[in-house]
């Protein structure tokens, strides 16, 4: 990978003068981010020490297009500050590809885009590229782009994943074996919305006692994304279901709900409330999935900055209500953020035989930007969960320790062919 990039670069630099810039553009990132964790994604306990780590991620972004064609290219390496030795021969951090695509764009109204790329839609709730995860995430598949008017827009995607190139077919557990969805949304100067349909198979091994018996199973998730913006303040409300089957085989029927709202409060300041309600199968049921999954979204972005819920865990379990509100100010080069979290699960929780009670915690996130310049940002922010029973329950740990997370975080982003 690291001789293909240097080829590649050589390649770039030879052809920059026979290229128009205004066609071309070669950005890059460098974000090194410095966590203190103290109980981030699960309660910390007594016996344990408190981690302290750097992870950067450092990203080049390629792009080109001409009147028939668009082609994206971003390469990136991931590392823990420490994790290479300072006198090594080789490194263990691969450079990866995060996004290789190309886009033909037939007309005006329709282009077909295929290769490995982000799906960012709405909200980034059910899709999304997970942006604050060094890594990030990005697909491998075929999209179709309608413009269906001047205010609609319709997106049809299509996606078969296996291991490598096989004669016969194999077992794939990766990521999911198939996904299909459509998406429109229409827009107007007060009031949008979005409809999503998505089909998801799972391949799993049917009989894993014998000789692999492939199966894929298929949920569906459908629903609604919508913002309203009637004067100074706005509104914004999603619904979606599933329905099929889990990994498990389990039949499906979950749901969840959000409503939110934006007001200003002072010069500067904006405010915000709303709940959001995935629901969950109580700890009691044995055979019915009734947990919400969001899938491929941005989780981080939802529930807290401290990943309790929906960040690589939380996935199958009772649920969760979420009544949010927080403040936002901006002035400048300067943002700061503040939010507040009441966590309680949505379906019933137990420990042992014993009912828990519904109510998990309080989380406080606090957050500060400061753009030094254009290309330069500085963020930190702390954050704090105050948690109950339940959350022992549900989580583990200890609830009695103090559970808390800080970081600070430095983005730089140059723009290689801008003076």
């Amino acid at each position: 990978m690291k001789k293909l990039f240097r080829l590649l670069l050589v390649l770039f630099l030879g052809l920059v003068p026979s290229l128009v810039m205004a066609q071309l553009t070669f950005t890059g990132e460098i974000r090194p981010r410095t966590e203190y964790r103290h109980g981030l994604k699960s309660l910390f306990n007594s016996s344990d020490d408190a981690a302290f780590a750097t992870s950067q991620r450092t990203r080049l972004n390629l792009g080109y297009a001409e009147e028939t064609f668009r082609v994206g290219l971003s390469v990136q390496d991931i590392r823990t500050w420490g994790d290479v030795a300072q006198l090594n021969l080789s490194d263990k951090n691969q450079l990866m590809l995060h996004e290789a695509w190309g886009e033909i764009i037939f007309n005006e109204n329709f282009s077909l885009k295929v290769g490995r790329q982000e799906l960012v839609y709405d909200d980034s709730r059910i899709l999304g590229n997970v942006g604050w995860a060094q890594q990030a995430r990005s697909h491998d598949l075929a999209l179709l782009k309608f413009k269906t008017d001047e205010n609609g827009k319709f997106h049809v995607g299509f996606a078969v994943n296996n291991d490598a190139e096989f004669l016969a077919r194999q077992l794939y557990t990766t990521n999911y074996k198939s996904m299909q969805f459509a998406w429109y949304n229409r827009k107007s100067e007060q009031f949008d919305f979005s409809l999503l349909f998505m089909n998801v198979g799972l391949e799993r091994d049917a009989d894993p006692s014998g000789a692999v018996d492939r199966d894929t199973r298929y949920s569906q998730t459908f629903g609604t994304h919508m913002n309203y913006r009637p004067g100074k303040i706005s509104f914004t409300g999603s619904l979606y279901a599933q329905t099929g089957k889990d990994a498990g085989d389990n039949d499906l029927s979950a749901y969840m709900f959000n409503l939110g709202m934006k007001f200003p409060v002072a010069d500067n300041w904006k405010g915000n409330v709303g709940i959001e309600m995935l629901s969950g199968t109580d700890d009691t049921e044995l055979e019915d999935n009734n947990s919400f999954t969001p899938l491929f979204g941005t989780n981080h972005k939802f529930n807290g900055h401290m990943d309790y819920f929906y960040v690589g865990n939380h996935v199958g379990d009772v649920g969760l209500t979420d009544i949010y509100g927080g403040l936002n100010h901006s002035k400048g080069q300067w943002s700061f953020a503040t939010a507040i979290h009441l966590f309680s699960t949505a379906a019933d929780l137990y420990s042992g035989t014993e009912k828990q009670d519904k109510y998990l915690g309080t989380e406080v996130d606090l957050s500060v930007g400061y753009n030094y310049s254009k290309s330069v940002l500085i963020k930190a922010g702390y954050s704090h969960m105050f948690a109950t029973d339940s959350m022992e329950a549900l989580k583990g740990g200890d609830k009695d320790e103090t559970q808390n997370w800080a970081w600070v975080m430095l983005v730089f982003k140059p723009n290689f062919l801008k003076k």
